[in-house]
C-alpha cells in the first residue's frame, strides 16, 4: 500500500478513533469515581489527589484536572509531545469523576462495596484499552513516566514503580485512602489492560507499538502498563 493509500485509510478510521477515544476517557473517569465510592482504597495518583482535595477544599475531580495540567508542564523538559488524547485526558477524567460521584450515592456494607470495586477495576482496564488503542497520545502521567524512561535510560517498570511509590506515600501523608483496592488495582490493571488493548485494537491503524504496553517476551523486560 502506498503512502497516499495509507493516509486515506487512516483518515477513514478517524470517526471510530474519536468515538473510541472519548468513550474510553469517559469510562475511565467513571471507574475512578466508582473506586472512590467503594471506599476500599484508590490507585496511587487518586490517593494523592484525594489527599490534596481534603487540604484544599477542592473536589477530587478538580484536583485531578489541575494536577494533570501541572504534570503536563513537566513534559516540556522531557521533550514529550502531547496529542489529542493527552489534552482530552487532562480535562475529561476529573470532570467525569466528579459527575459520577454526584450521581452514585455512598454505599454501606462490604456486600455492595466489594463488587463495586471489582467492577470499577474491570471497567478501568477496558477504558485503558479503548483510549490507548486509538493512538492519540498517552495521558499526562503515562507520558511523564515514559519521558523519564527515555531521558534516564532506566527501565519503564523501575521508573513507574519509583514514581508511584512516591505518589502513594505523599498521598497517604496528605490523608488519601489506600487499602485492599490499591493492591487489587496494582495487580489486576496490567493483565486487564493488555487483554483489552488486543480486544479494542483498530485494524488498519499502523504506528509504533504503544510505549505503555509490553509487547512480547523481550519487551516485557523493559515495559509495563502505566495506569492513569
Amino acid at each position: 500500500m502506498s503512502i497516499t493509500e495509507k493516509s486515506v485509510a487512516r483518515r477513514g478510521l478517524l470517526p471510530r478513533r474519536l468515538v473510541q477515544l472519548y468513550l474510553g476517557l469517559v469510562l475511565y473517569g467513571v471507574s475512578m469515581g466508582l473506586m472512590l465510592r467503594a471506599e476500599l482504597g484508590l490507585e496511587p495518583w487518586s490517593v494523592l489527589n484525594q489527599g490534596i482535595s481534603r487540604h484544599t477544599g477542592l473536589s477530587i475531580g478538580t484536583v485531578t484536572v489541575v494536577s494533570g495540567a501541572l504534570i503536563l508542564l513537566l513534559w516540556i523538559p522531557l521533550r514529550q509531545r502531547p496529542g489529542l488524547g493527552t489534552v482530552s485526558n487532562v480535562v475529561i477524567l476529573g470532570v467525569v469523576m466528579d459527575a459520577t460521584l454526584a450521581v452514585v450515592p455512598e454505599l454501606h456494607g462490604l456486600g455492595a462495596r466489594i463488587p463495586l470495586l471489582a467492577f470499577a477495576v474491570l471497567l478501568n482496564g477496558a477504558a485503558t484499552g479503548l483510549y490507548i488503542s486509538t493512538r492519540f497520545g498517552p495521558g499526562p502521567r503515562d507520558g511523564l513516566m515514559t519521558g523519564l524512561h527515555l531521558r534516564t535510560g532506566r527501565p519503564v517498570r523501575l521508573v513507574r514503580t519509583l514514581i508511584e511509590v512516591a505518589v502513594l506515600a505523599a498521598g497517604l501523608l496528605l490523608g488519601g485512602s489506600a487499602g485492599v483496592g490499591t493492591v487489587v488495582y496494582a495487580l489486576a490493571i496490567g493483565p486487564l489492560a493488555q487483554f483489552f488493548l488486543r480486544h479494542f485494537a483498530i485494524e488498519g491503524l499502523s504506528g509504533p507499538p504503544s510505549p505503555v504496553v509490553a509487547r512480547g517476551p523481550k519487551a516485557r523486560k523493559e515495559h509495563a502498563i502505566l495506569p492513569e
